[in-house]
């Protein structure tokens, strides 16, 4: 298996996409073309508009096909051996369904619910809010998820359908009860003992034992119990419920559509800044080969596109910082910051753990001092955000400025201290201020509005202090005795 893999990769996939860059700029005559003429920038227009256009209606057609062909091989609940055929289906399936692009066009908006039941998804009778699905959700497969009718999902969410060993494997049905809230960044199991009506804090854990969850909060890991929901939460229900919530809606889906719109184009124009690259570089396939050529043109196109989405994501904050805000999801002010989320940078991982991401991070706005590791964190609303010097934030953390509860959007402020240290996949949530030296370990969730004190070090989910100052003020004062050993030399 591994070896077919490998094979595939070098002996197909690289030839393929090498070949046909190659064989695409001799059929259009790009060589030919020269950027000093306007109609070698009509040509590469009407050229990059149909490259584009075709695409994505073409990958939306392969999303929603050929998954459903090859599901016809797979059957709920039956045992398969693993690395035959009915795994590659499966890991096929997996791959083209959770395809990034069309949930982060659809997603915040009333046009998720649809794409997600083309896909497969069982969402049973929908009720519409506007805002039912983010822009990051994934799964093992979309044919065995189930969502209940008036659930809102944040980002982060994934459906676990699919049960593993090391011989084998099986899929079978996750089902999220109706009239739930699901946080960030939640693993869902299909062996959920929650039932209806229930908040999911971000980062729980999800039960899979004991008696059945019914309309409760759950937060932590191992989870306990909390209020469904507070009072500060039910401000802007009225404006959830009859003709002002119809009004809202209708006016919050025309935004939706106008923030798709820009998406598009903004995706467009990348890919015909791309196309004019490709013709700066077209001479280069005759004198040095098609090889190092398409690696030239690799490099130059990402530190373009980085550039131009950098400058996308500042103008669509018109080149100033964010401020906090409290406002419902029917709030103008809300479907601008989804404007904001779905225009928003991803950070390549080639800049991860080099000192570039610093650079692209205080481009964006993130107020961040000297000398800081970026291993692979994520940040949304940079402009929220200050790190101190010497920071060092682990591989698959989140420095999240915002909150989503039951139709209630919150953010605010970040701030880390010098020399602080966030664990790989901790989270730390909007409103949190770590002191000089402070450390949140591997894992942990730093909860919205912790004050954590300077040297003090935090664990868990959610996070509390394990070590603080005092441990360092003992240290110190045990270094400084005169009994205290010395090493030799």
């Amino acid at each position: 298996f591994s070896a077919l893999q490998l094979v595939n990769l070098l002996g197909v996939t690289l030839p393929l996409v090498i070949g046909a860059e190659d064989t695409l700029i001799k059929f259009l005559h790009l060589g030919s073309l020269t950027l000093t003429s306007w109609a070698t920038y009509a040509h590469l227009i009407v050229l990059s508009l149909v490259l584009f256009g075709g695409g994505v209606l073409t990958g939306l057609a392969i999303v929603v096909i050929i998954p459903r062909l090859l599901n016809l091989f797979i059957t709920p609940d039956r045992i398969y051996p693993l690395y035959g055929v009915h795994y590659s289906l499966h890991r096929t399936i997996t791959r083209i369904t959770n395809t990034g692009f069309y949930l982060t066009l659809f997603g915040d908006s009333s046009y998720a619910v649809h794409y997600l039941q083309a896909l497969g998804y069982d969402l049973s009778q929908v009720e519409q809010t506007g805002s039912n699905f983010g822009v990051v959700q994934q799964h093992e497969t979309p044919y065995l998820s189930t969502i209940g009718t008036g659930t809102m999902v944040s980002d982060g969410l994934s459906m676990i359908n699919a049960n593993f060993s090391s011989s084998s494997f099986t899929v079978t049905r996750a089902s999220v009860g109706p009239r739930s809230f699901l946080g960030n960044d939640i693993v869902y199991p299909s062996s959920s003992a929650m039932g209806d009506n229930c908040l999911y804090a971000t980062k729980v854990m999800v039960p899979i034992g004991g008696n059945v969850r019914e309309g409760v909060g759950l937060l932590g890991s191992p989870p306990f119990e909390i209020p469904r929901s507070v009072h500060r939460d039910h401000r802007f229900d009225h404006l959830r419920t009859g003709d002002e919530f119809r009004r809202r809606l209708a006016a919050k889906n025309k935004h939706n559509i106008a923030t798709i719109g820009i998406f598009l184009l903004v995706q467009w124009c990348d890919l015909f800044l791309v196309t004019v690259l490709a013709l700066l570089t077209a001479g280069l396939y005759q004198r040095i080969g098609a090889a190092a050529a398409a690696t030239v043109e690799g490099i130059a196109t990402a530190a373009l596109s980085m550039g131009y989405f950098v400058f996308v994501e500042r103008a669509v904050a018109v080149f100033r910082p964010l401020r906090p805000q409290f406002c419902s999801i029917y709030d103008p002010c809300y479907w601008w910051h989804e404007r904001f989320w779905k225009l928003n940078t991803g950070m390549p991982r080639l800049f991860n753990g080099t000192p570039f991401k610093n650079v692209i991070w205080r481009l964006l706005g993130v107020r961040i001092g000297h000398r800081v590791f970026d291993d692979g964190a994520t940040i949304v609303e940079k402009t929220l955000v200050t790190l101190g010097d010497d920071c060092t934030l682990g591989a698959g953390s989140a420095i999240q400025c915002h909150s989503l509860e039951d139709g209630t959007f919150k953010s605010d402020h970040i701030t880390l201290g010098t020399d602080c240290t966030v664990g790989a996949h901790a989270f730390v949530h909007y409103g949190v201020t770590m002191g000089d030296g402070a450390i949140l370990d591997t894992d942990s969730f730093l909860m919205k509005g912790t004050a954590v004190a300077p040297h003090a070090q935090w664990r868990g989910n959610p996070a509390h202090e394990i070590r603080s100052t005092r441990w360092l003020e003992e240290t110190n004062a045990a270094r400084r005795s005169p009994m205290a050993w010395v090493p030799p030399g």
